[in-house]
């Protein structure tokens, strides 16, 4: 039986990653309040530790696990920012961690694993299964494997996001948030379910790759092929068990934004903000923007789930 994470998770979860994760500020822009007719309050988790919300739920998963459990070791997957994540919340724990990650993730991200300390072992994520590589080396070698997003306490752990978002705001009319696997989403509206139940929390995925949203209008889990797009944080084939389940309880509606709406976005927070937001974080940004005439005078926060991307790059995507 699928065990779900609860609202009480996250505030355990928050109280145990304090002092390691980041509490990351809340930005304002007058510019795009003014251009969206809306007043937006951005969570800027590009600024969190590794660059990226990934090292909350990394953070509380390992230190949720029993200390003999702990020191046999951590195995994960992850096409980068997850893969960040676990390798800095492992070396903070001292223990060790081995990593799976696609031969094609940003460079900046493999080297940043590495640079933790991490093993990395790397896969062709088209004609390779991540899940089946990650199994084998836990039968091989043992250790605990943590998910990126299916999992209780990653879940929660990404949750806190929205916590301090709606502790530092209040009461949100909307939320939009990035939607890969779903565990940033699904915490997110859990708090948002429990902290202000009125919050239409709105996930949104790239246009290549909307299995959530399939999932969604199908009420089952729908999986696809690994979506062509720049929002590399967010080309998973589908969804989670878990997070599925809290997704279809708590999340309101999945919007889809293009790679052009993704670089424009991109361009515009550098432009206006003076923040560097990688591609998977301007998900949420670019539909807040696109979805402003629904929410005109209202309270919208908005997700900006990691800024991991090479400058040269940056620049290519922004002109």
């Amino acid at each position: 039986m699928t065990v779900l994470p609860t609202f009480s998770d996250v505030v355990a979860a928050s109280a145990r990653i304090k002092g390691q994760a980041h509490r990351t500020p809340v930005l304002r822009s007058r510019y795009l309040n003014a251009l969206s007719g809306v007043e937006l309050f951005f969570k800027a988790e590009n600024f969190q530790r590794v660059g990226a919300f990934k090292f909350r739920g990394a953070t509380n998963a390992i230190l949720a696990l029993p200390e003999d459990v702990r020191q046999k070791g951590i195995i994960a997957f992850s096409s980068g920012n997850h893969a960040q994540a676990i390798a800095c919340a492992a070396r903070e724990a001292g223990v060790p961690a081995v990593i799976v990650m696609p031969e094609d993730a940003p460079a900046v991200k493999l080297a940043a694993t590495r640079g933790y300390g991490a093993e990395v072992v790397t896969y062709d994520r088209y004609s390779q299964d991540r899940e089946e590589i990650a199994a084998r080396l836990v039968a091989e070698r043992g250790g605990t494997l943590l998910p990126s997003f299916n999992h209780p306490d990653i879940i929660a752990g990404q949750g806190t996001a929205a916590l301090e978002l709606m502790e530092e705001t209040g009461p949100l009319d909307a939320l939009f948030v990035p939607v890969g696997g779903g565990g940033l989403a699904s915490g997110c509206a859990l708090v948002a379910h429990e902290v202000a139940p009125d919050c239409a929390v709105i996930g949104v995925e790239p246009a290549a790759g909307d299995d959530a949203r399939q999932s969604m209008a199908a009420g089952h889990i729908v999986k696809i092929a690994t979506p062509r797009t720049i929002a590399d944080g967010a080309q998973t084939t589908s969804v989670g068990d878990i997070t599925f389940a809290l997704m279809q309880r708590y999340v309101r509606d999945i919007v889809t934004v293009d790679d052009a709406a993704l670089a424009a976005t991109m361009r515009l927070l550098a432009e206006r903000m003076k923040i560097i937001v990688e591609p998977t974080g301007c998900l949420a940004p670019a539909a807040a923007l696109a979805a402003a005439p629904q929410w005109q005078g209202r309270r919208v926060g908005v997700l900006l789930s990691g800024g991991n991307i090479d400058i040269t790059r940056f620049a290519q995507l922004v002109g």
